[in-house]
């Protein structure tokens, strides 16, 4: 069988993709970059493969001779690498996020267009079991059209900050604002429904003590209420409050689609499914519940994110080998997912006021936004650079940073400690 040569940036997060190479029979690592030494030298001993080239310059890995890349680098950079990437004649598996600004937005889509080579959005909750098995019974009509759906992503990360940071005031994540890191909480539900959203609501969650004291400077949690192009509405929430939780509910026409909750025992392997065809009276049918099978649950136990890491990787390297069914999420989906959040944000900034999503798919409408660069990354927003809150950007004392770094460098020197994390997290300094 042909081997897709894949070429890994980020030796952290990257650990996930390389070990879905180690283990298939369509896939092999090649190469493997990263700035961070440290990281490098790690996977070099572990992976003990004289095949694997490993990189510290970005120029000399992107001239490897391979036939994709995995982008696994900071969340707020993938766009640039990946544009860079696919004109070099790469295939693209990009990790959350698709983008960091309008700009970049229309320069990806525009690059996709023009390469014609396969662009994967790594978004991989949407692979789960419950919302993966709600997709495929809403596309087979099982609830009728879709109205109303909740996505929740909350996860308190304050005891993990240092490993997922290392003491870097200017790091991404402590620079983003709310509903930026939107398309675990999101990203499902428009794989679901396959419906484009048109306009968005955003809020912020401004009480905010827990991140302050890891260095985070933005608000708890943000929250998207988004409207599709059917007029079905959408909640998604993801931050950092206290109790974690991952959930999906779809509600159409005939019932309703719910993925477990966590306090009740359960998560997202289990599904409940309350549907029945209306005719006139309501249907008092009991509610199904089971646990969807997967195709592949023996290979992707092993794996993160509740084995979708592997599904994601699957689904990427059986789409450049030209399969039909291979489900990929596509550039114009990935917006789909992210662009809610941004301009969520923008709507937090005038006070909470809808805003409309563009459609980035209409090239007319693309022009508009070709010089946009508003984010709260002063490294690429330059005179459009946005607080990381509506009320400003909180000032962090530099012991706060030296505390993180002292703590990630503790933990980094545990095996446990550095794993899981990489499975589940950012890689370094690309």
């Amino acid at each position: 069988m042909k081997k897709v040569r894949i070429g890994v940036m980020g030796a952290y997060r990257g650990t996930s993709m390389i070990n879905y190479c180690e283990q298939a029979d369509n896939a092999q690592v090649v190469a493997i970059c990263d700035k961070w030494v440290e990281g490098l030298e790690r996977q070099k001993a572990a992976l003990n493969d004289p095949n694997i080239t490993y990189y510290t310059n970005f120029e000399d890995f992107i001239r490897h001779d391979m036939d994709a890349v995995v982008l696994a680098n900071y969340a707020n950079e993938h766009a640039p690498f990946a544009i860079r990437a696919m004109k070099a004649g790469k295939h693209v598996f990009s990790e959350v996020l698709p983008v960091q600004t309008m700009k970049e937005a229309v320069e990806l889509i525009e690059t996709v267009e023009e390469t014609g080579l396969v662009y994967a959005y790594g978004e991989n909750y949407c692979y789960m079991p419950a919302p993966y098995e709600m997709r495929r019974l809403y596309r087979e009509g099982k609830i009728g059209e879709f109205e109303y759906g909740e996505g929740e992503y909350i996860h308190n990360c304050e005891t993990i900050w240092p490993s997922i940071t290392y003491g870097e005031a200017d790091h991404w994540r402590n620079n983003m604002y709310a509903t930026f890191y939107c398309t675990h909480s999101l990203g499902p539900l428009i794989h679901i429904t396959g419906l484009r959203p048109v306009s968005v609501i955003g809020l912020e969650g401004t009480k905010a003590e827990r991140k302050r004291r890891v260095g985070c400077k933005n608000a708890s949690f943000g929250i998207e209420m988004v409207t599709l192009e059917n007029g079905g509405i959408i909640k998604s929430i993801h931050g950092g409050l206290y109790k974690n939780s991952v959930w999906y509910s779809v509600y159409g026409s005939h019932g309703r689609l719910e993925s477990g909750r966590e306090d009740a025992g359960e998560n997202v392997d289990r599904l409940y499914v309350n549907a029945d065809a209306f005719d006139g009276e309501y249907a008092n049918r009991a509610v199904e519940s089971y646990k969807p099978s997967e195709k592949a649950a023996k290979e992707s136990a092993a794996f993160g994110h509740g084995g979708s890491d592997y599904y994601s990787m699957y689904n990427f390297v059986r789409k450049i080998l030209g399969y039909a069914d291979a489900d990929t999420i596509d550039v114009y989906e990935a917006l789909d997912m992210f662009l809610p959040g941004l301009f969520a944000y923008r709507s937090v900034l005038q006070g909470g006021v809808s805003v409309p999503i563009p459609n980035l798919r209409n090239k007319d409408e693309r022009e508009k936004w070709r010089g946009d660069t508003a984010c709260t990354d002063p490294k690429v927003a330059g005179d459009q650079l946005l607080p990381t809150m509506s009320t400003g950007t909180p000032q962090i004392g530099k012991e706060v940073y030296d505390k993180m770094y002292a703590l990630w460098r503790k933990d980094f020197t545990s095996d446990d400690g550095y794993t899981n994390a990489a499975m589940t997290q950012g890689s370094k300094k690309e």
